[in-house]
């Protein structure tokens, strides 16, 4: 992280970094996508809104973050809810995978409990809660705190590639972003370079459509290859071990509890064979160990219902 100046000895810098960072974050102010997350500093809805952005697109999470907080409106709302409840609401908007629910409702209770109610302030304490990664820590106490380092996803990778020609590694891409990021700016900075590489320099670049703030220093705008790293493909959805345990907990939802012989064929009209109680059974232990399904032998009968 830099104020103006860069480290000499990376040959990845563009040779005017404040040209280069002002040129954005003018881009950025002009025009950029309103979503509702960036109308606020409140850790808490920004939270909610980085964790359901993970592995999904901007656009697709809006109404499922405003229906999150119409329901629980606060952190203090959050850990008083039902979990079932909190799975139920991922389940039925087709969020991923349901133990970022499970993990985003134990984060709320830990604020309350072990942070007074407060949300820890820097990328090392946010790390402190339930599910919160490296990317997810850096991201909130960015947008929320302005005390992040840069941010550093698919988007940002592409752009520092094209635009500087920095290779395909980690450490290069951390090193570059942070020399780039104005002192101090986490905030607008991060949104703008996430911007860019959402907007404009895409799988298909937009350069002069949209138009682009880099294409001055762009080696992808001056030589024409626009090759960029590697983007991980999402896994396959429709059938997918994913899928079947979101059906799990709809089941369990709407039945409360049933016998594994009556839950198998609600999960897939196919149940048996080499989809069957075994099948249904190493769900069921995934399930358990997320902490969001319990089931017990009863009478000879294994029986599966949500854990409250």
């Amino acid at each position: 992280m830099t104020d103006g100046g860069e480290s000499a000895d990376d040959e990845y810098l563009p040779v005017d970094p404040a040209a280069v960072r002002e040129a954005l974050v003018s881009w950025y102010e002009a025009d950029h996508r309103d979503y509702p997350w960036r109308e606020t500093t409140d850790p808490y809805p920004i939270l909610v809104s980085e964790v359901m952005s993970q592995q999904t697109q901007l656009d697709r999470v809006v109404e499922p973050w405003r229906e999150f907080l119409d329901r629980w409106p606060t952190v203090e709302a959050l850990a008083a809810a039902d979990r079932s409840e909190v799975v139920g609401f991922w389940t039925d908007h087709s969020l991923g995978y349901n133990n970022r629910a499970k993990y985003l409702h134990e984060a709320a209770g830990q604020v309350l409990t072990e942070h007074d109610g407060e949300f820890p302030r820097t990328p090392e304490g946010l790390q402190d809660l339930m599910g919160v990664g490296p990317y997810t820590a850096n991201a909130v106490a960015s947008f929320a705190f302005d005390a992040g380092d840069a941010v550093v996803d698919t988007n940002v990778k592409r752009v520092l590639h094209r635009a500087f020609d920095v290779p395909d590694d980690d450490a290069a891409f951390e090193r570059v972003a942070n020399e780039l990021m104005p002192e101090g700016a986490s905030r607008t900075w991060n949104n703008a370079v996430m911007e860019l590489g959402g907007v404009v320099c895409g799988t298909a670049p937009r350069c002069d459509e949209a138009p682009c703030p880099w294409r001055t220093w762009c080696r992808a705008y001056e030589t024409g290859d626009f090759t960029a790293p590697d983007v991980p493909t999402q896994p396959k959805f429709e059938g997918s071990r994913r899928q079947m345990r979101g059906r799990v907990v709809s089941v369990l939802r709407e039945y409360d509890e049933l016998p594994l012989e009556e839950l198998g064929p609600r999960v897939r009209v196919d149940y048996g064979g080499e989809h069957g109680e075994g099948w249904l059974r190493g769900l069921l232990s995934d399930l358990s160990d997320d902490g969001l399904v319990e089931f017990e032998e009863s009478d000879g009968t294994s029986v599966a219902r949500l854990r409250r």
